[in-house]
């Protein structure tokens, strides 16, 4: 009886940790951002803290698991954050984790010594009007004395698109995140001819690297699960050490998720950064990088959140 109210109590002292719940939900992007998290989606890596992941594959997936409150973490750009955070999903940013995955890709035949190069003519990035790229790329053309949509054509398609489009010689540049970079110039069809993180870097006379994507947890969890925040934290950066120190295996532990060639994905992370820097250590680059996003595309981030956006 003794063992049977002692298993009782730790189950209870469990729940309670757990906000009343078997599992910690975790959403994640479906693409290579699984890469860092591959050691707990796989169990090469566990905590104390059972944890559910779901992996979203687009914005209003995501958008709608935070508003149903099935997701107490979840993995998201940094802007999709700042933008869900401003309609009332009362997110907090825990850390910043991914600064590295943007460049700009020339054909074999394109020249580029800079962005007035680009005048007269046109240049492919993803999705939309206003995705992180897009808005770099606009604010580095502007700087350089280019006009966006009258000296040089923006158009928007698929990543996947695009890089068919590369790889056939149909367009000449394209502003593109990786593993799609080295999907279009594999074989010699092109070349990276911009860093944008570098560019960005030298802008802001900050380090050369830009807040994408960050872990972020709904307030009401951080506010009553503090020591489980904390502990999933904790393994979330283990992760990433874990992916950093051994990348082969990382990748092909993503293998059941992801359709892209093992050579490609082990190519494409040498292009990209993972690390996770507390939001405490990192608020004021966010910040600065909001506000510029902010100053060129106001209608798709009308206002900068505030400081209770940050875990601090």
């Amino acid at each position: 009886m003794k063992k049977f109210f002692t298993a009782v109590a730790i189950v209870l002292l469990a729940l309670s940790l757990f906000g009343g719940s078997a599992n910690v939900s975790f959403i994640n992007p479906l693409g290579p951002t699984i890469i860092p998290i591959a050691p707990i989606l796989s169990g090469a890596l566990k905590g104390t803290v059972p944890i559910k992941i779901s992996l979203w594959k687009s914005t209003d997936e995501a958008i709608a698991l935070l508003s149903k409150g099935t997701a107490d973490f979840a993995v998201l750009p940094v802007t999709l954050g700042a933008i869900v955070y401003n309609k009332g999903i009362d997110l907090k940013l825990l850390g910043v984790y991914e600064w590295k995955v943007f460049y700009l890709v020339a054909s074999k035949e394109a020249s580029f010594t800079g962005w007035k190069d680009l005048g007269g003519k046109s240049v492919y990035t993803p999705e939309g009007r206003g995705q992180t790229v897009d808005v770099l790329m606009r604010y580095m053309m502007s700087k350089s004395g280019v006009t966006p949509d009258r000296d040089v054509k923006i158009f928007y398609a698929p990543p996947q698109e695009i890089v068919s489009l590369f790889k056939s010689g149909k367009i000449q540049y394209a502003a593109l995140p990786e593993p799609f970079v080295t999907m279009a110039i594999s074989g010699g069809s092109g070349r990276i001819v911009l860093d944008f993180q570098k560019e960005w870097g030298r802008e802001m006379n900050q380090p050369e690297r830009i807040p994408i994507a960050g872990l972020f947890v709904k307030k009401s969890f951080f506010d009553e699960n503090p020591s489980v925040v904390k502990e999933v934290e904790d393994l979330f950066s283990e992760s990433i050490k874990w992916m950093n120190a051994n990348p082969n295996k990382a990748i092909r532990l993503t293998i059941p998720y992801l359709k892209i060639p093992v050579p490609i994905l082990e190519k494409s992370l040498k292009r990209m950064s993972f690390y996770y820097v507390p939001a405490s250590k990192c608020e004021k680059e966010v910040s600065a990088f909001l506000e510029k996003i902010n100053e060129l595309y106001p209608e798709g981030m009308p206002e900068i959140p505030d400081k209770g956006f940050y875990a601090n």
